[in-house]
Formats: C-alpha cells, structure tokens, sequence
C-alpha cells in the first residue's frame, strides 16, 4: 500500500520532511509530488499494483480564487500523471476522488450521477470535472476500470484545515469569532470520514464494468451521464442529509461547551448554497449507505481536535 500526500497542513503539525514509519510491513509512505512526472513514472516501475486510489489533490473551492495554477499542476497534470502510469504499467483498477462540486450550478436536488455537470462555478470544480472527463477518456481508449466518487463535504478526525469544522473549532476554542458565510442560509450534506473511508474500500472491491447492479443500459444516441460503453462508473458518497448551517454551527457549539462569536457575511464566490447527494446507486452496488449522524460524526472530529491540540 502507497500513501501521497500533498498540498495541505494542519496547524502546528509536525514538519512534513519528517521520515515516516510503520510497523506495517504492507505499508509504505513515500513522499512525492504527483505532478513530478519523472518520479511518477519510476514509482510505477518499480512498484507492482493491483488497484491505484488516487485521493491526492489540491481541494477547496476559496484557495482556487487566489492560487489556480496549482490546481491545474496538482489536479490536471497530477492526474495525467496517475493515468498514464496506470495506462503503462497494465493497473485495471483506478479509483480517484471527485467531488460534489461538480453540479455546479444545478439546483435539482438531490444530485444524481445521471445529472449534466456542464456549468461549474469555481476551478476547483472545472478540474475535479476534467478528472471524470480524462478518466473516462483512458477507461476508453485502453480499457482502465476507473471509479470517481463526488465526495459531499467531508469532516471527521484530520480534516483539512480550511473548511468549517477545523475552522469553527479553532475559533471557538480561541474565543475568536467565526465567519458565517450567506448570513447562514446555506445546507451541507456533511459526510463522516469513516463513511468515505468504508465506501472507498467497497469501491475498489467493485471496480467498474465487474458488477453493474442496477447501471442503466448504455445509449450512444442519448448518452446519460451516469453510464457508459466504457468500464467507467460515477458515484456520489453523500450522507443523504443535508443540514442548516446554522445547526451544524449549533451542533458544534454543544460539543465545545462554548456559543460562537459570528460575523455574519455575504456567499463568497465560486460557493453555493446547498449540496445534497443521492447514494442509492453505491448502495445499490455496494450495500453500504453512508449514515453516521451529524451529532456522532461531530463528537468524534471534537474529541480527536481536543487530544490533538491539547485542547
């Protein structure tokens, strides 16, 4: 098993040269930029692999404002990078992370895999879009199972620094106050990581085009987004609930003991104002639904943050 990384810290985390270990002798982390194509090329020829899950990217639709050519290096030339060792090196199993971004701005809810993703509202989007779109092009053209799975706002233990959780907890415990962005009218379907973690390992237990359960018949006169002649499939891994932001905010307060300081803002660009992922086909091909509460997933992210910082 290989482990990349790249992008982003966490606060006061330990500096990132630091060699890393394992006991595990089926584990191996190995630090590389994934827009190297050198390094990449020779990482694949010297490491044989059965199944790829490509989860490096630089994420987060704000950042995408301000620094978009690191999008494009990490999540378009990254990820020709990951295909083209696949395509070399004969792996016929690639999973690859996309992201609920994607339905741009559609407001049909809940999102479906059979919806059109042709209007994105940020890069960040444009580039996890052209993922699906390059994917499927290899799926094609030299027959790599790929997988992409929309990810709906992932929280939990170790979450990126630059999204509402880690940011609210911070300020919360620093009594400094919080952003609270469209004056708070604005829904997430937050997603638990160990969800992610468990529709993950399902998904590449069942790469595409080996177990089609339910997969609409492909039609090249009225192609459908969500199926394809190519051993190629799309899924949302959603938890199928989207909540206020002002309860989230709620939620967060009574596990931090401590009301919120809120500074009440306009929606920032390249956001938008709910997201809600409809699941049933990974379910459907999987058995496995997303399900962890609000309530549980938050008191979780809660006891890791305070053990970490020492909170």
């Amino acid at each position: 098993m290989l482990f990349f990384r790249i992008g982003i810290t966490l606060p006061n985390e330990p500096d990132t040269n630091t060699t890393y270990s394992t006991k595990n002798k089926h584990f191996e982390f190995i630090k590389i930029d994934i827009a190297d194509r050198e390094a990449m090329a020779s990482l694949f020829q010297t490491h044989q692999f059965d199944a790829v899950c490509h989860l490096a990217a630089q994420a987060g639709v704000r950042y995408s404002l301000e620094n978009p050519h690191q999008y494009v290096e990490a999540n378009i030339v990254g990820f020709l990078n990951i295909l083209e060792g696949c395509r070399q090196q004969k792996v016929d199993n690639l999973c690859f992370a996309s992201s609920s971004s994607v339905y741009g701005l559609n407001q049909s809810q809940p999102f479906k895999t059979s919806d059109h993703t042709d209007h994105p509202v940020s890069l960040y989007a444009a580039t996890k879009k052209s993922n699906e779109m390059m994917a499927h092009t290899y799926a094609h053209l030299f027959g790599i199972r790929c997988t992409g799975l929309r990810f709906f706002t992932v929280y939990g233990p170790w979450g990126r620094p630059d999204m509402a959780p880690m940011l609210f907890a911070d300020a919360i415990s620093n009594n400094r106050p919080i952003k609270v962005f469209n004056h708070g009218d604005m829904s997430r379907d937050f997603t638990y990581v160990g969800d992610i973690a468990e529709g993950i390992l399902a998904i590449l237990d069942t790469p595409a085009g080996s177990k089609d359960v339910g997969a609409p018949t492909f039609d090249p006169r009225h192609p459908s987004p969500e199926t394809s002649s190519a051993p190629y499939r799309l899924y949302n891994i959603g938890n199928n609930s989207p909540v206020n932001l002002m309860a989230f905010i709620r939620t967060l307060e009574a596990e931090f003991g401590t009301e919120a300081q809120k500074i009440m803002m306009d929606m920032q660009p390249g956001d938008v104002a709910s997201t809600y992922a409809d699941s049933s086909s990974l379910t459907q091909l999987t058995g496995f639904t997303p399900n962890t509460e609000l309530a549980e997933g938050i008191k979780h992210f809660a006891n890791w943050y305070r053990g970490y910082f020492k909170k």
